[in-house]
């Protein structure tokens, strides 16, 4: 690992741990030339599918983004950061445990409303509101009953 503030290539590790359930690594390391100290983080690379939008377009899997649809559904509502993360993080799986090489963003944002009406019904009416861009306040209606029907 290459010093960040010599770029030295001689650094040693003093210390490491492990975090999130062993899946990162924590290392302190310190370098061999200037003797400053700094962290790295090993993680685990997932290979997700490929994600294809409406228009056709091909981009890569973003987990941040679902995190952040997530965040903006869950705003003002008594969902804890830690429960937002396990929703992310079980979406992230079940997307990468599909054994095709491509997923439409469709299936991505049916797996989202899926978690959020798990958790919270008025996230779940907040996501699938933008999400399906209801055209009209019979939809929204409809969708609201649907939820009303299943309690």
């Amino acid at each position: 690992m290459r010093c960040p503030y010599c770029e030295n290539e001689d650094t040693r590790v003093v210390d490491t741990r492990t975090m999130n359930e062993g899946s990162v690594i924590r290392r302190k390391r310190v370098c061999g030339e200037c003797n400053e100290k700094f962290n790295t983080l090993e993680s685990v690379e997932f290979h997700y599918p490929t994600v294809v939008k409406k228009d056709n377009t091909r981009v890569e899997f973003d987990l941040n983004k679902v995190t952040s649809g997530l965040r903006k559904a869950c705003q003002k509502r008594i969902i804890s950061e830690n429960k937002i993360e396990e929703m992310a993080k079980n979406i992230s799986e079940e997307i990468r445990s599909q054994p095709d090489k491509e997923v439409k963003t469709e299936f991505i944002g049916n797996l989202v409303m899926k978690y959020l009406k798990q958790t919270d019904h008025v996230a779940y009416v907040r996501f699938a509101s933008v999400y399906r861009s209801f055209k009209d306040l019979n939809e929204f209606m409809d969708e609201l009953k649907g939820l009303l029907d299943k309690r």
